[in-house]
Order: C-alpha cells, then structure tokens, then sequence
C-alpha cells in the first residue's frame, strides 16, 4: 500500500472541496484519485462504505465524512490555527450540513421534488444566508480576520447554491456575504483545489496533492 493516505473526491462536490481546502491548509500529501459519480470504479466502492466522495483511505481506517477528514487533516498540522473559532462555528457547520443543505437541494434540483414549492425551500436557503451576512459585518471571515474551519467547510455550499442563479444572488441586500464569497472564489487557496484531472484508472501513477 502507498505510504500516504489516499482521498477519492469529485471535483465539484462541495464536500469533497472542504475536504480538499483542510489537507491543502494543513500541507498533508495524500495520493488524489478523481472519479466519475455516475461510474464510480469498484476499488472505490471497495473503500467508502456510503459510496460518497469524499473518502480518505488511512493506513489503518477509512474517513467516509468530509468533516472528519478535515479534522483529521488539521489535527496533523493547523499551520493557520483553523480549529482555533468558538463553538458558535461547529454550531453554523452543523446548520450548513443540515437545514441549509436540505433546501440547497431542494432549490437546485426542484425538478427531483414536486411536492414541493421551490420558491419557499430558496427562502429557507436564504435565512441562513441572512444569519452568515450578520456574522460577517465588519470582519473578512465568520469569526474575524482571519480564516476558520467554518469557513472552509461552508464556503463551498454557499458557492454551490450561488450558482443555482447567480444573478439572484447577487441581487440579495447580502453585501459582506457576497465579498466573502468572491474572496474565496478569487484566491489562490480556490485556485489550488479546483485543477481538473482525469478520472483515476486502475495502474495510474500517483497523483500527488496537499503541498
């Protein structure tokens, strides 16, 4: 088996994103393994007991959810000291994953629900969106300056459901949210874990990522 662990992610799954922005923060190698959702290789089903990227292979265990594994990563190394936030931000990840999530999907693949209204589901979307622009008035990030854990592992849903209708969302009284958002979108640390690559075959050479 390879000396480093290895994380199987999509590209544009927010989950696998946040997972991806922890092991890139805290400077971990692990051997990349890109797949296809809709054919998903068997060494990878093989590995991840739900079937959900992101999946991090350790030597002696597998992390199946992408918030352990950015614990695990920052529990290796937090150069930038992302676990260092008040318990308030464990209690906006846990609305993330949750309620705001739930309604993100509900929004975005109306077609999935008819039973229900996808006007009311962008609302409920919303009221947390409202909350995260009152955390971020008159700071760079949810809880000061600098960076935490909360925003890594929000800001990829938030650009998720911007994208549903970005000229919607733009027009939202949501200011300090928005400039949050084109930031992270902006910067380099984005730029850094969004490369495509091709999906991962069989005998592939590693694809090294993390430093």
């Amino acid at each position: 088996m390879t000396q480093h662990p290895i994380l199987w992610s999509f590209r544009r799954c927010p989950y696998a994103m946040r997972a991806r922005l922890a092991l890139k923060n805290a400077g971990v190698t692990v051997e990349l393994r890109e797949i296809v959702l809709r054919n998903k290789p068997e060494a990878f089903l093989q590995t991840s007991p739900t079937a959900t990227v992101p999946a991090l292979r350790l030597h002696d265990r597998v992390l199946d959810e992408s918030l352990e594994v950015m614990v695990w990563a920052l529990g290796q190394s937090d150069p930038n000291h992302l676990l260092d936030m008040p318990d308030d931000g464990w209690a906006l990840i846990d609305r993330c994953d949750g309620p705001f999530k739930s309604a993100l999907d509900h929004t975005k693949y109306a077609v999935r629900f008819p039973e229900l209204d996808a006007k009311i589901e962008r609302a409920k979307a919303a009221e947390f969106l409202t909350v995260l622009d009152q955390q971020l008035q008159g700071r760079a990030n949810l809880f000061g300056e600098r960076a935490s854990i909360a925003d890594l592992a929000i800001l990829p849903f938030v650009r998720q459901f911007a994208n549903i209708d970005r000229d919607w969302f733009d027009a939202q009284p949501w200011p300090d949210l928005i400039a949050w958002l084109n930031r992270f979108t902006n910067s380099d640390a984005f730029a850094q874990i969004m490369p495509k690559y091709a999906p991962w075959v069989e005998g592939d050479a590693p694809l090294w990522f993390g430093t």
